[in-house]
């Protein structure tokens, strides 16, 4: 008996070295080659990895919506709002009576800019609008229903609009209609989920379905739902794994007829190529024989010239796996 991986060279040499020797593939090498090939075929399936768009719903036009009815601002109330109407109340009066800036504020005992701020406000609710919660008019307030209307047609270029409302009259800065715009921009809808990748893919479909994790369940059952080669892909796949683990080899020409017709990428050239091995394939399938130990050995010595390398000459390097093959 021969345990080999399924290179042509090795398969060459050993037909050569000993022609009356019986080839047993090896099973790690033919799982490992086919999940090389089932991620080909995801490969090139790709585009059935993300989940598909959902169509726009179809109803009738709801129409441009309704504009907001006004609701009236509620009079400023509290003890500011009570001392602002008194004071502004009594600095017209004294203004309507013939009285100057500074008599007044002499007569007050006030200083002579805050009565000039009582006479300057027509209204006593201007004074309290900096305490109470009212939006303030602005500069910008007649060019708002533009922004709207070009925020609605797609326009989101911050400075194409400063320039378009400048142009009709804006004396304003150009952060004040950055700051609005920002205020007033729609909330970007949450970015969709990444699709799984296709080595993500590959990975479910060579795993055993019993260590999927319960969030990897649902997307490969929707994966395989939406896409047909995949879902036969992965049918071959688990056929192939029952062979290899249960020994069943006398099912392998069946199963590489199957897989021919189903001429999916990747798994199909794996399937052609076994058949030019056939015989040690069905070994391997079949018989207790392994590349196991052969494989351990070949890893040991790489680890061992891994840790020496630069360090040690051929002599230190071939004791060294000498005394540790005699220790395993």
């Amino acid at each position: 008996m021969i345990c080999r991986d399924r290179s042509g060279a090795y398969a060459d040499g050993a037909r050569t070295g000993a022609p009356d020797a019986i080839q047993v593939a090896d099973r790690f090498h033919l799982w490992q080659n086919l999940a090389k090939a089932a991620e080909k075929c995801v490969a090139a399936h790709r585009g059935c990895l993300g989940e598909p768009e959902p169509e726009p719903a179809t109803g009738p036009d709801p129409g441009p919506p309704a504009e907001p009815a006004h609701v009236p601002q509620p009079e400023p109330a509290g003890k500011f709002a009570e001392r602002a109407r008194r004071h502004h109340a009594m600095v017209h009066e004294l203004l309507a009576e013939g009285h100057g800036m500074r008599a007044i504020a002499r007569h007050l005992g006030w200083g002579r800019h805050t009565v000039q701020r009582y006479a300057h406000a027509k209204t006593w609710q201007e004074l309290v609008d900096g305490r109470w919660q009212a939006p303030r008019a602005s500069m910008l307030d007649p060019f708002k229903p533009h922004l709207h209307q070009r925020m609605d047609e797609g326009c989101g270029n911050v400075a194409q609009l400063f320039r378009e409302i400048s142009s009709q009259g804006y004396t304003g800065s150009y952060s004040t209609v950055r700051d609005y715009l920002d205020q007033h921009r729609p909330g970007k809808p949450p970015l969709p989920p990444a699709p799984p990748t296709v080595r993500d893919v590959t990975g479910w479909l060579t795993r055993h379905p019993d260590s999927l994790t319960e969030d990897e369940r649902p997307q490969l059952k929707a994966l395989l739902d939406r896409c047909p080669e995949l879902h036969v892909a992965s049918g071959h796949v688990r056929t192939f794994a029952r062979m290899l683990t249960q020994l069943t080899g006398e099912n392998l020409p069946q199963w590489i007829s199957d897989v021919r017709a189903a001429e999916l990428p990747g798994i199909s050239s794996f399937a052609k190529g076994l058949e030019q091995d056939l015989d040690a394939v069905t070994q391997g399938l079949t018989s207790h024989w392994n590349f196991g130990p052969v494989e351990g050995r070949v890893n040991h010595i790489k680890m061992i010239k891994r840790q020496m390398f630069g360090r040690a000459g051929l002599p230190l390097l071939r004791k060294r796996v000498l005394l540790t093959a005699q220790n395993r």
